[in-house]
């Protein structure tokens, strides 16, 4: 695309005058106007109207699975509304897009998890599994059973509910009022599990919710024998357990959701960005075949919780042919497979450089950790994180700093679709944008 700076500039203007972005730094916005204006996206590349072309190494926020450009998904939307573009799913009402959907999951979700519950989006899918969780014990005639439980470092998103379950204390602190009986146990503590569970009593417990890795608080993955333990708590203790697959689903991690590496099955899942590759907005959590039982045996009159746009046809059109083509492009497996590529990547960095501590991954989700000193893995006394992603931004990559709860960190989500040529000229970008502010470091 051609410059137009003259574009540029007005967009930049109605964009500060007009535009509240969501989790940006205001003062940044206002002083320097957006970082990106995109227009175009193509494969795992984003232009924008300065004529930029860069790698979204984070598949924008985590979502852009098939990457960007695929018209059969544009075609999918098309036809969907030219036929039916949006009718309620309220009072029984239902369409074949969403009915079609919610059996697809049904197939490929682990274990028994058999009925889906839509939102529009992961905040309202995990605040929905929070009171399908307490209205499940309500039935059932346990009504002190209210808290959720989560762990620190993670997030769950900006709803009140939402909120006040993110372990990220920094996203609890934007609001003075947070929704009461959530509770916080360490992120890989089983002991801390048990230890919460005890002082507050199990009778009074309705839910655990983990992310199979932890996305946004820095990629942090569990053991593989933390779920399968989780699990056994839950049960022993009468509580459900919840996956917040919102990042983790739809062949993020080289399975179809996450908690498959791990063998388990939870009470409720929750799932969002990666069913529909961000190209129509689209959540939703699946239940359990008892959960479900549950509330059709128990429940009477009308079930008082949903959303404009539960079960949308047009999204759920869009979510169908995007499973379709993680599933006939074999996504899972190169998300596997490059996600190695991108590890081996990480780990040549973390030999070239004195400033990279810990590297990880699991398929297409990665992290690269900053330390002043690799031996004692000290700290920078300021973050790191942030400057580097600004560096490779300007050299051609998008990724993202986590810095809560003293972190240093660098993470990557590239979309699925991504080849080794894509991954090795993601890491040589990262490599001199690494190198560039080590450098200034040491001089």
């Amino acid at each position: 695309m051609k410059k137009d700076s003259n574009l540029i500039r007005e967009l930049a203007e109605l964009d500060k005058k007009h535009f509240l972005h969501p989790t940006s730094p205001i003062q940044q916005q206002q002083e320097q106007g957006p970082s990106f204006i995109f227009t175009e996206g193509k494969g795992v590349y984003l232009h924008d109207l300065a004529g930029n072309k860069v790698i979204d190494g984070m598949s924008s926020l985590w979502n852009v699975n098939i990457g960007h450009g695929r018209t059969e998904l544009g075609q999918a939307a098309a036809e969907q509304m030219s036929k039916l573009a949006f009718s309620s799913c309220f009072a029984t009402f239902s369409n074949e897009p969403a009915i079609r959907l919610a059996a697809k999951l049904a197939e490929v979700a682990p274990g028994d998890l058999t009925a889906t519950f839509f939102t529009s989006g992961g905040s309202e899918a995990n605040d929905t599994a929070y009171k399908l969780a307490r209205h499940y014990w309500m039935l059932k005639g346990q009504t002190s059973r209210k808290k959720i439980i989560s762990r620190t470092k993670s997030y769950h998103g900006v709803a009140m509910g939402a909120t006040s379950a993110t372990g990220l204390k920094p996203f609890r602190d934007f609001t003075n009022s947070l929704a009461p009986d959530f509770h916080y146990v360490d992120h890989l503590s089983l002991q801390s599990l048990k230890d919460l569970i005890d002082a507050e009593g199990p009778e009074t417990i309705a839910a655990f919710i983990a992310e199979p890795v932890q996305g946004a608080g820095g990629v942090h993955i569990a053991p593989e024998s933390y779920f399968k333990e989780v699990r056994k708590i839950c049960n022993e203790y009468g509580i459900l357990f919840i996956t917040d697959e919102v990042i983790t689903g739809f062949g993020r991690t080289g399975t179809y959701f996450g908690v498959d590496h791990y063998d388990v099955t939870p009470d409720m899942m929750c799932f969002a960005k990666g069913v529909t590759s961000g190209y129509a907005q689209l959540g939703g959590v699946m239940l359990s075949k008892d959960i479900h039982q549950q509330f059709i045996e128990l429940s009477e009159g009308t079930l008082l919780h949903g959303y404009t746009y539960s079960g949308h046809p047009m999204a759920c059109a869009v979510a169908l042919k995007n499973l379709e083509i993680i599933e006939n492009e074999q996504l899972m497996k190169n998300a596997k497979d490059m996600g190695e590529e991108m590890l081996k990547g990480f780990r040549s960095i973390q030999r070239m450089s004195e400033i990279v501590g810990e590297v990880k991954g699991l398929g297409l989700m990665g992290a690269v950790e900053l330390v002043k000193n690799k031996s004692s893995r000290e700290k920078f006394s300021t973050p790191l994180a942030p400057v580097i992603v600004s560096e490779a931004a300007k050299r051609g990559l998008i990724c993202r700093s986590v810095v809560f709860d003293g972190q240093d960190t660098i993470v990557f989500a590239p979309p699925l679709i991504i080849n080794k040529e894509e991954i090795k000229s993601l890491i040589g970008i990262l490599y001199d944008s690494i190198h560039a502010i080590e450098q200034k470091q040491l001089h």
